[in-house]
């Protein structure tokens, strides 16, 4: 048995270290595929044993894909980490003894991630444990091409979901995460584009190649989520996260947090929406010829 790692980054110093310790012992190989990043990333998991290589930035998506295309992957299985995660104890000596004893029917691996915000693990509202496509048999999966919310899909096979937990803390401060999220929201709305063009008949929907709760996840956020009005859909999600499944007893922390990410995130994917719906009015142009415009990009 062995298993690649690919981990992207972009100034990832605060994080990098922390990732690749966790995992080394059972990834025979550490990639890491950066972004050009002006500080010490490059450096430290030069000096942990990482090997890597640059590639400009365009999307998660297609930068993973890159690296599944031009990394020379070989080993039996390759995995997914973001900088900011690490492997707990358990769940790495759960990959070293389960994985090389998987079936050859087993073509994907999930693992439970849990998300840390403030210092504080965020236990309810639906979101842990998250289970996410994390190793698979290399060649057998390759990752959808989407602005946001990408996954690794396979061709085929069974999964099976590891006990372990991959833990998501993010080091950095709330102007940060802010930015970030302001940043993945605009991703959103390109989505959301993407969906009312094919509820249009003009492309096609690629969800049935995805598994378990990230095939539930998709399938109840197109099919429900965005058939319900753009200004009551976030106040739904925050009070289905926050009061139905107890996002209140995640503290002071937790309600920063399902609030944040459930209803500001949430919202603010509908104002860039809403903005540029006005603006594809008022040129009398389709809404995805006018995101194109605006933002340089093709959806």
């Amino acid at each position: 048995m062995s298993i690649t790692a690919v981990i992207l980054t972009y100034n990832e110093e605060r994080h990098i270290a922390r990732c690749i310790n966790s995992i080394k012992s059972v990834m025979d190989r550490v990639i890491v595929v950066d972004s050009n990043s002006d500080d010490r990333t490059v450096e430290i998991a030069t000096e942990l044993g990482a090997e890597i290589f640059q590639n400009p930035w365009t999307n998660h998506a297609v930068q993973f894909q890159w690296a599944l295309d031009n990394c020379t992957i070989t080993t039996d299985w390759t995995a997914r980490f973001d900088a900011d995660e690490y492997l707990e104890p358990a769940l790495r000596d759960e990959i070293a003894g389960c994985v090389p004893n998987m079936s050859a029917v087993v073509t994907g691996i999930t693992l439970r991630r849990k998300i840390v915000f403030l210092g504080r693990q965020i236990r309810h509202g639906f979101f842990y444990p998250h289970i996410v496509l994390r190793i698979w048999r290399t060649g057998r999966g390759r990752m959808e091409q989407r602005w946001q919310d990408e996954h690794i899909v396979i061709d085929g096979g069974k999964t099976v979901t590891l006990k372990g937990d991959l833990v998501d803390e993010n080091l950095h401060d709330v102007n940060w995460w802010i930015n970030k999220h302001n940043s993945y929201a605009t991703r959103e709305m390109f989505e959301v584009a993407r969906i009312l063009k094919r509820d249009g008949g003009e492309t096609d929907n690629d969800n049935h190649n995805l598994v378990g709760r990230a095939l539930i996840k998709r399938t109840t956020k197109e099919n429900l989520y965005m058939k319900l009005p753009a200004v009551v859909r976030p106040t739904l999600y925050f009070l289905y996260r926050y009061i139905l499944g107890l996002g209140f007893l995640d503290g002071k922390e937790g309600f920063f947090f399902h609030f944040m990410q459930a209803y500001w995130y949430r919202m603010l994917v509908e104002l860039k929406l809403y903005e540029m719906q006005v603006i594809s009015r008022a040129k009398d142009t389709k809404l995805v010829d006018a995101i194109g415009q605006k933002y340089d990009v093709k959806l």
